[in-house]
């Protein structure tokens, strides 16, 4: 999965429960991007590539939300 496709995945799921979400691209070193959801954080790495198993369970475990609601 590409970090794209994972924020647009967090979008439509924040959207579904009702909570905020959103992405803030000057809160962040060279390409790394913020996601804010609900009242919880993490760190997008280059949004364009390829995430990483473990980067992304690490990602879904910062944002209290399992790989499968994706």
């Amino acid at each position: 999965m590409r970090g794209n496709e994972f924020i647009r995945k967090v979008q439509a799921l924040a959207k579904e429960r009702g909570l905020m979400c959103r992405v803030d691209e000057k809160r962040g070193k060279g390409s790394h991007v913020s996601l804010y959801f609900a009242d919880r954080l993490t760190i997008v790495r280059n949004p364009k590539d390829e995430l990483k198993t473990g980067t992304l369970h690490a990602m879904c475990k910062q944002l209290g939300i399992g790989k499968n609601d994706l």
